[in-house]
C-alpha cells in the first residue's frame, strides 16, 4: 500500500472565526483520519492539546501570524508561551517587508531567535515565507539558506491568507505552487523538509505536491483529501 498523504498533513483552524467548537470537530476528524497535527491559533493551543493527547496527532500553531511583521521579542515570546502549553510543532512567519527590502541581517536574526526558542521548548520549528507575495526566486532561496544555517525543521510556502491584486484590481489568493516546491527542494538539503500551504483542496493536489518532494501539507481540506485517498466521492473545499 502506498503511503497515506492524510498522515502528511497539518490540518489548518486558523480562520479567525472558527470556535472551541470548530476545533473540536477537527481534532475528532483528524484523529479518525490520521493527519500529523492539527494547526491552531496560539489561543487555543492548550485545548488542541487537551483534545488530541493519547493521539498520534500533535499540536502545532502559527507564530506572527499571518503577516510576520511583529517584532524579534514578541514572536519569541509568543513561541515560548505556545510550547508551554504544548504546541509540538511551530510555523513562524517570516518578517516580509524585512524580506523584500532585503535586510537579510534582520531577518537572520529574526529566524534564528524563534527556531532557538522552539528548539528550547522541545518542538520543531516551519518557517513561512508567503512566497506569492516574493517577486524573485533568489529570495526564496536566500530564505533556505537562512533555515539551513538556523536549523529550522521545515521550510514553508504560504501562510493561506495571502493576496496579491490581479489585473482587474480585485484580490487573489497565493498559495502553493509547483514551481516553488521544486526550487525550495532544489535548494534545501535532506535536513530541511520542504511544506506546501496554501490552496491544495484535492487528493490529486496532495499528491501532486508530495511527488514534487514535499513532505507536509498545509490545508484545511483534509476531509475531502482523506475522501479522495479511500477512493470515496469527495465535496469541494474552501479555506486554507
Amino acid at each position: 500500500m502506498p503511503p497515506s498523504v492524510v498522515a502528511l498533513i497539518d490540518h489548518a483552524v486558523l480562520s479567525p472565526t472558527q470556535t472551541d467548537a470548530d476545533l473540536r470537530a477537527a481534532c475528532t476528524m483528524c484523529m479518525e483520519v490520521g493527519t500529523a497535527s492539527v494547526c491552531v491559533k496560539p489561543a487555543m493551543v492548550s485545548l488542541a492539546g487537551e483534545l488530541l493527547a493519547g493521539s498520534k496527532v500533535v499540536p502545532s500553531t502559527v507564530i506572527g501570524f499571518p503577516h510576520g511583521g511583529t517584532t524579534t521579542g514578541t514572536k519569541v515570546r509568543e513561541t515560548e508561551i505556545a510550547c508551554l502549553d504544548g504546541a509540538r510543532e511551530v510555523d513562524m512567519v517570516v518578517n516580509i517587508g524585512r524580506v523584500l527590502q532585503k535586510d537579510w541581517d534582520y531577518v537572520t536574526a529574526d529566524i534564528r531567535a524563534v527556531v532557538e526558542a522552539v528548539n528550547a521548548g522541545g518542538a520543531i520549528t516551519k518557517v513561512i515565507f508567503e512566497t506569492g507575495l516574493l517577486p524573485e526566486d533568489a529570495m526564496k532561496i536566500k530564505l533556505c539558506e537562512i533555515c539551513e544555517e538556523a536549523d529550522a525543521a521545515f521550510v514553508k510556502t504560504s501562510t493561506g491568507f495571502g493576496f496579491v491584486k490581479s489585473a482587474d484590481g480585485s484580490l487573489q489568493s497565493t498559495g502553493a505552487t509547483e514551481n516553488d516546491i521544486r526550487l525550495m527542494c532544489k535548494h534545501t538539503s535532506d535536513k530541511l523538509q520542504v511544506k506546501a500551504s496554501g490552496g491544495i483542496r484535492s487528493y490529486d493536489d496532495a499528491c501532486r505536491f508530495v511527488s514534487l518532494g514535499a513532505t507536509r501539507l498545509g490545508t484545511s481540506g483534509t476531509l475531502a483529501i482523506a475522501q479522495g485517498e479511500r477512493g470515496e466521492k469527495t465535496e469541494s473545499s474552501a479555506g486554507y
